[in-house]
C-alpha cells in the first residue's frame, strides 16, 4: 500500500486548487490563570446524572448552584448532558468556584467562569480549532477484500469508505463489483486538532479503476454551489439510482433469475430481485428521489416499502424488519433516505435484503437496468473552464504526492511498496 501525507492547504469544502499557506490557528482555548491553591477534578458524566446532581456532588452552596445552571441555560439545554463525557471542576482550596468544562462532543466544550470582580457566571460554548491537512493514499483491493477492511487495515475511519460510497454511489457497487486487482487513488482532507486526527474533511479527487474502468471524481461546486462530484470530461458521477440500497459489507447471495431453486419451497420459479444478507437492522436507502406507494406487509415479501420514481420506475424493499419513522404513503424521499432496517419477515430463511426494480409494470433485472442508466448532466459552458483548471490541479496534486512516496519508499533500506 502506499500513503503520502503532508500539510499542503487549508482548503474548504469547495475551495478550489490549493496553492496559499495553511493559515494559523488564533482560537486556541486559553485556560483562566488561577492561584497556586487552585485545584481541579477531572470525571465523566456518571450514568442519570444532571448538571444539578453533578455540581451538588461538589458541595457547592444551593445558591451557587442555581446561578451557574442559569448560566449554563443561556448557552446550552442542560437536558443534553450526556453520559460517560468528560469534564472538569475547578475551585480554590477554599472551595470558591472557578470554572466548570463539559465536553459535549469531539468539536464543542461548553465552559463556565467566574466573572472576575463579580458574583456571576459567564458561558459559552467554545468550537475546538480544527485544521484540515490534505494527504494522498492508494487503496489496492485483494482477494476477499472490501473498502472498508482495507481502508481499516492502513488505519483510516469507515467514515472515509462512506464518502467514497456516496462519490460513486451510481457507478459502483462497492457491495458487489469490487474484484481483486481493483485500485483506488484518493486525496483527501485529514482533520486535526493540536496535531492529532479527529476525523474527515472532504474528498477532494479520486480515480477509480474497477474492472477495466477508470474512474476519476473531481470535487466543484454545482451551478448552486453545493458540493458535487464529475468525472475527467465534467460530467455529473450523480445518478437517478444508486448502485445498491445498502452501505458497505453485505454480500450478493442471489441475483435475478427466471428460475432458481427457492430455498424454503423446494421449487424452481423466478426471482425477480437481487438479494443482500446483512445483519437483521442493517439501514436501508432508497436509491432514487420518489414518493412512498406502499407501506405495510405483503405476504412472502413480508415488511415492505416501494418507492415510484421518475421514469415509470418502481423500486422494493423486502424482508424488513421494521419502518423508517415517518415513512407512510405518499412521502417523499431523497436518494439515500433512510426508509427500512433488514430483516426477515415473511418467507426468508435469514437476515437479507430483496431489492426489486419494476419499469412500467414489468420487474426487471436491477443489474442489468443501472448499466442503461444514461450519465450525468455536463457542466455548463460558461463553468467549464474553471473546472478544468480544479481538475488539472487536484489531479497533478495527487499524482505528486503518490509519486513521492513511491520514491521515500524505494529509497529506505528492506522498504517494500504495495
Amino acid at each position: 500500500m502506499l500513503r503520502q501525507a503532508g500539510i499542503v492547504c487549508l482548503a474548504g469544502l469547495l475551495a478550489g486548487a490549493c496553492g496559499s499557506p495553511a493559515p494559523t490557528v488564533t482560537n486556541r482555548p486559553t485556560d483562566i490563570a488561577l492561584a497556586a491553591d487552585g485545584q481541579s477534578i477531572d470525571g465523566k458524566v456518571p450514568l442519570n446524572a444532571t448538571f444539578e446532581t453533578l455540581l451538588h456532588r461538589q458541595n457547592l452552596p444551593l445558591e451557587t448552584v442555581a446561578a451557574l445552571l442559569k448560566a449554563v441555560s443561556n448557552v446550552f439545554n442542560p437536558r443534553d448532558l450526556r453520559a460517560h463525557q468528560t469534564y472538569r471542576i475547578t475551585r480554590s482550596l477554599d472551595g470558591d468556584f472557578r470554572e466548570f468544562r463539559y465536553k459535549i462532543d469531539a468539536d464543542r466544550v461548553l465552559r463556565v467562569s467566574a466573572v472576575t470582580g463579580a458574583s456571576g457566571f459567564h458561558a459559552e460554548v467554545m468550537v475546538l480549532p480544527t485544521a484540515l491537512e490534505v494527504e494522498a493514499l492508494v487503496v489496492e483491493i485483494g482477494k476477499g477484500d472490501s473498502l472498508v477492511g482495507v481502508l481499516e487495515s492502513l488505519g483510516e475511519d469507515v467514515t472515509l469508505a462512506l464518502q467514497l460510497a456516496d462519490i460513486y454511489g451510481g457507478e459502483v457497487d462497492f457491495n458487489s463489483d469490487l474484484q481483486p486487482g481493483d485500485r483506488l487513488e484518493l486525496l483527501f482532507e485529514r482533520a486535526t486538532r493540536y496535531g492529532e486526527p479527529v476525523g474527515y474533511g472532504s474528498v477532494l479527487a479520486a480515480v477509480m479503476h474497477n474492472e477495466g474502468r477508470r474512474l476519476p471524481a473531481v470535487l466543484f461546486p454545482d451551478a448552486d454551489g453545493r458540493a458535487a462530484y464529475y468525472d475527467e470530461d465534467g460530467r455529473s458521477l450523480k445518478r437517478q439510482f444508486l448502485k445498491s440500497p445498502l452501505p458497505f459489507d453485505p454480500r450478493v447471495t442471489s441475483r435475478f433469475s427466471q428460475r432458481r431453486f427457492h430455498p424454503v419451497h423446494g421449487i424452481y420459479r423466478p426471482h425477480l430481485g437481487v438479494d443482500y444478507a446483512a445483519a437483521a437492522g442493517t439501514r436501508v436507502n432508497t436509491v432514487a428521489a420518489g414518493v412512498v406507494d406502499f407501506v405495510g406487509t405483503n405476504g412472502e415479501a413480508g415488511r415492505m416499502v416501494r418507492v415510484r420514481h421518475a421514469g415509470g420506475y418502481q423500486t422494493a424493499y423486502l424482508h424488513l424488519s421494521a419502518f423508517a419513522p415517518g415513512i407512510r404513503v405518499g412521502s417523499r424521499v431523497a436518494q439515500g433516505d433512510f426508509i427500512g432496517k433488514v430483516g426477515s419477515s415473511g418467507t426468508a430463511t435469514g437476515p437479507h435484503l430483496d431489492y426489486r426494480i419494476i419499469r412500467n409494470g414489468t420487474y426487471v433485472d436491477p443489474v442489468a437496468e443501472l448499466k442503461k442508466m444514461p450519465k450525468g448532466e455536463p457542466i455548463g459552458a460558461d463553468r467549464a473552464a474553471a473546472f478544468a483548471q480544479i481538475r488539472e490541479a487536484r489531479l497533478s496534486q495527487m499524482a505528486t504526492l503518490l509519486d513521492n512516496t513511491t520514491a521515500a519508499g524505494a529509497a529506505m533500506p528492506g522498504s517494500v511498496s504495495k
